[in-house]
């Protein structure tokens, strides 16, 4: 299950890279992307190391939630220090779309995880 919610924060980066681009009119081709996406890469890389060092298991909403905020924190720092913007508004819809679906998905999962779990035991 860790490696599925790896996988959906990456996704999550992306998707939100590409849906920014795609808005402010930047083009979404792979340069571009990666140009974009490498401080918010290195900042989900960050989070799930932190998390797994704390011997988290990273499917829980709180580890979304920390995931999420480690991973704008990093992005924005790596940001500033390559000269992009980082302007507050941008801070705030970074929160809000990679919370939503970093946090979202494990709020999700879990039901269906215990479901899981207790049909496994009938």
């Amino acid at each position: 299950m860790r490696r599925t919610f790896a996988v959906v924060d990456c996704v999550t980066v992306l998707v939100f890279v590409a849906i920014g681009r795609s808005v402010h009119d930047h083009g979404v081709n792979a340069r571009g992307l990666l140009s974009t996406a490498w401080p918010f890469a290195v900042g989900l890389g960050v989070a799930w190391v932190l998390i797994l060092a704390r011997h988290r298991s990273g499917v829980l909403a709180l580890d979304g939630l920390a995931i999420c905020v480690v991973t704008v924190f990093v992005g924005m720092v790596l940001r500033v220090l390559a000269g992009q913007g980082t302007a507050f508004a941008f801070v705030l819809v970074a929160l809000g779309f990679l919370g939503l679906f970093m946090v979202g998905s494990r709020v999700v999962a879990g039901p269906v995880r215990r479901l899981r779990r207790n049909n496994g035991r009938a």
